[in-house]
């Protein structure tokens, strides 16, 4: 006899779910509908489908999304408890720095490194770095401009490590009276960052960093 006589099939939407929780990276909707033999667009329905169920309380995965990629993650909230389950290190907090960096970059993506400097008046080279060994930023591409300097952008793991499900979760600007944005906020600094130098303070300056709030969920 067979082991699923008298098993209901599979929903689209536990099917998408089954896939997403082998796979081991974020995985293209194309992907997905190739393998289920499916259109995009019913792949997309089932995943609407799933991410409202990620969304509801006390559950311990969720859906995450970048561009057309996607993946399920645990909650930001169950963190704690994967990291000693698996033996992990807390990871660290983010400095000031790279936490004022990365807002930009998360905000106003995707953005040349002297763009990212012009904001903040400093040299940023030292953070750049140690965000992309982080792999919280990544390479998109180059602008049409003189030198044709490099364009950033945020990775998975960026949306992964302050709990987002996808960039249009990212909290709207806390702008003054003045209109300008606060000062990125991420608690205790315990990152050590690389030392930064001003740079030409007579170049222009754009609107200041937005602030971003840390949630790490492995």
């Amino acid at each position: 006899m067979s082991d699923d006589y008298n098993t209901p099939p599979l929903t689209l939407v536990a099917l998408v779910e089954s896939l997403l929780f082998v796979a081991d990276e974020p995985v293209p909707v194309a992907q997905l509908a190739t393998a289920l033999n499916v259109t995009p667009r019913e792949v997309e329905s089932a995943l609407v489908e799933l991410a409202q169920a990620g969304n509801a309380p006390g559950r311990g995965l969720r859906l995450q999304r970048a561009k057309d990629r996607v993946q399920l993650t645990t909650a930001p909230a169950a963190a704690d408890y994967v990291e000693r389950f698996l033996g992990l290190e807390s990871i660290q907090r983010l400095s000031h720095p790279a936490l004022e960096t990365l807002a930009i970059v998360a905000y106003q993506q995707p953005v040349t490194r002297p763009h990212i400097e012009a904001v903040r008046g400093v040299n940023c080279d030292g953070v750049m770095k140690s965000l992309l060994s982080k792999g919280l930023i990544e390479e998109s591409g180059r602008t049409e401009g003189p030198g044709r300097p490099i364009l950033y952008c945020t990775t998975p793991a960026f949306l992964q490590h302050f709990g987002l499900s996808s960039l249009a979760d990212l909290p709207q600007l806390n702008l003054d009276a003045k209109g300008e944005s606060a000062p990125p906020l991420g608690g205790d600094t315990e990152d050590s960052a690389p030392a930064e130098s001003p740079i030409d303070p007579s170049e222009p300056e754009p609107p200041a960093a937005p602030t971003l709030e840390e949630s790490h969920a492995p």
